[in-house]
């Protein structure tokens, strides 16, 4: 379903297939995504001026700020780029600068729209790909001129040439010849890398020195010998590029990116100010909110691909919040995100759904990894409804990291069963809760373990 025919509604019911719980915050990202399609219906003189409302996620890890990030990404096919706002620093200092973001913004729009577009002119590809397959099988007649005596024959000598190639063709899609080998040239990887030491790396000013030289130096090929199928796959994918309107492709990925790209900027909390005796500690931190503003605020960014404005871009931040508040990141920046939305610890009920109701749940996985040895594997009620109150306990005990504990739970109650299964012959085991007491038991009991292993 494409993303104008979501409404609100309808993109929450998308987001609890892999989100569970935290209603409000998938209201909010919801109502979010549907004013970016708004806006795109609105007249032209006024669209300019509607801005994104961006969005704090405030929450201990593990209750799935980014999850919904990425899935609202996915369901609404925006470029999206998951950053962490502590790997960036203030101009001046050894690290990544902010304009970065657009440019990752941008590179991933450019990759995403190319591979709509290979997907677009793959048939056509597919049947030039064939045609050069079936010029290695059986080489074209040379067209020589021939005199007037001979004309007849080297007709009689084409329409041979052409039943044969018709022939091979019909044997080559019927897969009769699947086991003859070929000899292709393909594109050689030893191209000279150039490295380059400088506090602003060339990637950073927007540069591409394989594009600025690319055309100065001829591309090297190499043979490669390979069967037929193979063949015609790789072939296909040259016939594709050649057929793929690069300049088309670098537009509507910028156009793509400026309307409808997402940043999640996680870690927010760790370049808000904290007390004031930490000047030398954080001596970067405002300036990386000063830095950040005017990205978030509306710039426009050199890039390899041209000039990109990131005024109509969402961006969505998060943060635990536990040693600082969203009311210490500097007045403008606050500003600039209007909408805060505080997300909820998981409780044990929300660790049972956590496992069994998702699409791509812990549990699901691991059935699904344990098939694959022909061993059906199942947990009971009172088993998940175990392992989910050991989840609760170890976060209560220890550090609460959230939906990320049953991970670790999962895997060492699991641990003896997945070494052991392809030596031993098992056709079904059951994990009830007796089974995730034995197991896990000793490691709750003695804290100083659980905190080690669990």
């Amino acid at each position: 379903m494409k993303i104008d025919e979501l409404t609100p509604h309808q993109i929450v019911d998308e987001l609890n297939k892999y989100v569970i719980g935290q209603d409000r915050a998938k209201k909010m990202v919801s109502i979010a995504l549907r004013n970016r399609w708004r806006r795109q219906q609105v007249k032209d003189d006024l669209r300019e001026e509607i801005m994104p409302n961006n969005i704090i996620l405030i929450g201990p890890t593990g209750v799935g700020k980014t999850e919904i990030s990425r899935r609202l990404a996915k369901l609404a096919n925006a470029p999206f780029v998951k950053v962490e706002a502590s790997k960036f620093t203030e101009v001046g200092y050894v690290g990544r600068d902010v304009e970065s973001i657009i440019r990752d913004l941008v590179e991933i729009s450019v990759q995403m729209v190319r591979t709509e577009k290979t997907r677009e002119v793959e048939p056509k590809a597919r049947e030039y790909a064939i045609e050069r397959v079936l010029d290695l099988l059986l080489p074209p007649i040379s067209k020589q001129e021939k005199p007037v005596g001979e004309m007849e024959e080297g007709d009689e000598l084409e329409l041979r040439h052409q039943r044969t190639r018709e022939k091979l063709r019909a044997q080559l899609m019927e897969g009769k010849l699947d086991d003859r080998q070929v000899e292709i040239d393909v594109p050689s990887d030893s191209t000279p890398m150039m490295q380059i030491f400088s506090p602003m790396g060339i990637e950073e000013m927007g540069l591409n020195l394989q594009e600025l030289f690319g055309g100065m130096m001829p591309k090297k090929t190499k043979k490669r010998r390979t069967t037929v199928p193979e063949a015609v796959n790789i072939l296909t994918q040259q016939e594709a590029q050649k057929l793929i309107d690069m300049e088309e492709v670098m537009r509507l990925a910028i156009k793509r990116a400026e309307n409808s790209g997402i940043v999640f900027l996680d870690e927010i909390d760790k370049i808000a100010g904290g007390s004031a005796g930490k000047t030398n500690a954080d001596v970067s931190r405002e300036g990386v909110q000063r830095d950040l503003l005017p990205v978030v605020e509306g710039t426009s960014v050199v890039t390899k691909y041209g000039m990109v404005k990131s005024d109509h871009i969402l961006f969505v931040a998060s943060g635990a919040f536990h040693s600082s508040k969203p009311s210490d990141l500097i007045p403008e920046l606050q500003g600039r995100f209007p909408i805060r939305v505080e997300l909820n610890s998981l409780t044990e009920d929300d660790f049972v759904r956590i496992l069994t109701e998702p699409k791509n749940a812990l549990i699901k996985q691991y059935i699904a990894l344990l098939e694959t040895e022909d061993v059906q594997l199942k947990f009971t009620e009172d088993g998940i409804k175990e392992i989910s109150h050991i989840a609760t306990l170890v976060n209560s005990r220890t550090e609460n990291i959230g939906a990320r504990r049953l991970h670790t739970i999962m895997s060492t109650l699991l641990e003896e069963i997945l070494f052991d299964v392809p030596e031993k012959a098992h056709e079904a085991i059951e994990i009830d809760a007796e089974k995730v007491k034995d197991t896990l038991q000793s490691v709750i009991e003695d804290q100083d373990l659980s905190r080690y292993i669990l």
